[in-house]
């Protein structure tokens, strides 16, 4: 298949992957209207759908089919959606922009944009419990990779650690420790899940490989995310370019250099594409996916 088939069938991927997000999210309410406002302009607002696509080319690699991966696909993109809503409070990193638009918290204000993140992260769960496309003992464990990403000891744990970071320098172990919390467990999550929406019981050798691939690639993203805020600006990124500086964040460009950042990015894409092809999960989705992660401008 050529690269170009491969693009138009990502391409056809994110729009079913959109309108799934239309469809699950409510749009009607007549005790919380202004909450659900802010959940569907926090998720259909703008994005790059990386997350719930690796589940989706996940599922493929494993020979599953689409349809039960949307799923846990648009659960992965709830948890983020609701993880940006809380990063962007003055309470956190304080930004007003995100994805070209006023930040939740700008356009409904810091309570809705707080019980719109508080019920995002409940209706990705109950969207994998809802869904007769998904066998039980997948929903569990689909539940538990989630939970366990988006957790203490992933998502929300490595949130912490940034903020108890701000004022001191980091070592590179501890700055790759705290980035393999807060964006590596969600994006292995995303691989994993689309394994267990493809099969309640992947091949352990492939599915070894598959998680491999998330740490190197969740590692790989981050290091991009921290040489994008320096080296794009604003309307190119769509959130406040330079706001790592300003807030004196730990990152890659500031311990390790900048052209260093971006030889270690493509260090862990090779060492993530090698694995694809060890664990035979080289489909052409997955690796235009795995390149992305690095190869991009936002």
């Amino acid at each position: 298949m050529s690269r170009t088939s491969t693009m138009l069938e990502l391409d056809s991927l994110r729009s079913r992957v959109e309108a799934k997000l239309a469809e699950l999210l409510p749009a009607r309410s007549a005790i919380a209207q202004p909450m659900l406002d802010a959940m569907r302009h926090a998720v259909l607002g703008g994005g790059k759908r990386m997350r719930p696509m690796f589940a989706c080319a996940s599922c493929e690699a494993f020979g599953g089919d689409l349809e039960p991966a949307l799923v846990g696909a648009c659960a992965l993109e709830f948890i983020h959606s609701y993880s940006l809503i809380h990063d962007d409070l003055p309470a956190m990193d304080d930004d007003d922009v995100r994805h070209g638009q006023p930040s939740t918290h700008i356009a409904f204000g810091e309570a809705n944009a707080i019980l719109a993140g508080d019920s995002l992260h409940s209706l990705a769960f109950q969207a994998i419990v809802d869904s007769d496309r998904l066998a039980d003992i997948s929903k569990l464990r689909i539940i538990e990779l989630l939970s366990d990403a988006a957790g203490w000891a992933g998502m929300s744990g490595g949130q912490c650690l940034d903020i108890e970071a701000e004022g001191r320098e980091l070592t590179l172990t501890e700055l790759k420790d705290l980035h393999a919390a807060k964006t590596g467990a969600l994006i292995r999550a995303s691989l994993q899940i689309g394994a267990f929406s493809a099969t309640a019981a992947p091949d352990p050798a492939r599915y070894q490989a598959l998680t491999d691939v998330g740490d190197f690639i969740g590692l790989a993203f981050q290091i991009m995310d921290d040489v994008l805020d320096v080296t794009q600006s604003t309307e190119v990124l769509g959130k406040p370019a330079g706001s790592d500086e300003l807030q004196d964040k730990n990152t890659f460009p500031k311990l390790m250099g900048l052209e260093a950042s971006k030889a270690e990015a493509e260090r862990l894409l090779n060492e993530a594409t090698t694995r694809l092809r060890d664990g035979q999960l080289a489909t052409p989705a997955l690796i235009e996916l795995t390149t992305r992660a690095v190869h991009r401008n936002y």
